[in-house]
């Protein structure tokens, strides 16, 4: 798979090469990850990742919901890191972290 980091650094369009934020992505990637721990997704003990090196696959070890987990934790890294000025893409995407979230908790039977 890929780093977690530099996969959400692109995702929000950051690219890799350029590390003045990382220490904020990872804040905040990993406050994502203990909200997901809650939410019954990901392994036991809460995760968390220290840079570049930690990939998806260290993460879901197996898991069928990858795309949905890394299209969650990209938009609220970015609703955490950067939010829109727009209201309007605001509310869609704070919507669809909601429709994830209750997804999350169906799946996982929490």
């Amino acid at each position: 798979m890929h780093s977690i980091l530099n996969t959400i650094k692109k995702i929000i369009g950051i690219d890799e090469s350029y590390t003045h934020f990382d220490t904020d992505l990872i804040m905040h990637i990993n406050s994502v990850f203990f909200i997901l721990n809650q939410l019954g997704i990901g392994p036991e003990e809460p995760y968390s990742i220290t840079g570049p090196d930690e990939e998806w696959s260290d993460f879901f070890m197996g898991s069928k919901e990858s795309e949905i987990v890394k299209s969650y934790i990209a938009m609220k890294v970015r609703m955490m890191f950067d939010p829109p000025q727009n209201n309007a893409l605001a509310q869609v995407i704070k919507e669809q972290i909601s429709e994830f979230e209750w997804r999350a908790n169906v799946a996982s039977g929490v």
